[in-house]
């Protein structure tokens, strides 16, 4: 066990650690080391200037309104993979996983050059084909936010679909059948066994995902940069820009110690008040 105790010990609590003991400091690029103690200076900070609801209300918009869409597509995927007379399947499920494949953060680079305003192929061809209007994210805020959104599913359903999928696979097909031999239609097929049947599934791969999506930092960074002005900065965002940008660390790791206690917060409120854990064991 010492190994494995050792690693944590030097990749998460010494960092997180640190960030708590910084966030009470000035350390900046002008105090890199001769920083000193400022109590809650940088928290009260954080509220002084109106900056955290907004990054609240960005947060939850980004987390929420990807979450929702990606977990339908991918239950959607799964389902469409899982029948039994589809043909091709491999195939489809090679093309659909195809995303997931890539790294990350070279499909963002992709995805900046199909966005980019106004000269990306979304808007010169794309949107134009299917007589939509074309998304600027540099001036209009909901633009910023179809393309993150979209971007991110487009990035993340393949997860989705593939545990979704695996998980169909463990359902008895002859609950199906005792099903089809009293009469059920596809829809009560769905929400008797198939539904049911995946709670457990839906449930840990959402509340894991909501952590995950809550802090993640390099889709808003590389496509809008947290643009126009702060309509799309979460706090992780915001966090990095005020630590590795403007070089305030003290301020950015307050930011990040916030963005922590909130989902902590959250989480003990999911896990006493829908009683996940129990689903899930």
């Amino acid at each position: 066990m010492l190994p494995i105790i050792t690693a944590v010990l030097f990749l998460f609590l010494y960092p997180l650690a640190y960030a708590i003991y910084i966030s009470f400091t000035n350390m900046s690029i002008y105090h890199l080391f001769h920083y000193t103690y400022v109590g809650l200076e940088n928290y009260i900070t954080l509220f002084k200037y109106g900056y955290f609801w907004t990054l609240l209300g960005n947060t939850a918009i980004w987390t929420v309104g990807s979450l929702v869409p990606i977990t339908l597509i991918g239950l959607a995927m799964a389902l469409l993979l899982n029948q039994k007379d589809l043909k091709g399947r491999s195939v489809f499920f090679a093309l659909l996983i195809l995303p997931w494949a890539f790294p990350g953060f070279i499909s963002l680079l992709v995805w900046q050059g199909l966005w980019v305003d106004p000269y990306g192929m979304m808007n010169k061809l794309i949107l134009p084909m299917l007589h939509l209007p074309p998304i600027n994210s540099l001036t209009s805020t909901l633009d910023a936010w179809i393309e993150l959104i979209f971007t991110n599913i487009w990035l993340s359903f393949p997860y989705f679909m593939t545990v979704f999928y695996s998980a169909l696979q463990s359902i008895p097909h002859e609950l199906y059948e005792l099903a089809e031999m009293d009469g059920a239609g596809i829809l009560t097929k769905f929400m008797r066994i198939t539904l049911p049947s995946l709670k457990k599934t839906i449930a840990f791969v959402f509340i894991t995902s909501f952590v995950f999506t809550w802090n993640n930092f390099y889709p808003i960074y590389i496509l809008t940069g947290g643009g126009p002005g702060i309509s799309t900065e979460t706090f992780i965002v915001y966090a990095y820009q005020e630590a590795f940008s403007y070089s305030n660390f003290a301020l950015g790791s307050a930011w990040s110690i916030i963005s922590t206690i909130l989902i902590l917060i959250m989480a003990v409120i999911v896990l006493k008040y829908t009683k996940v854990l129990e689903s899930i064991t």
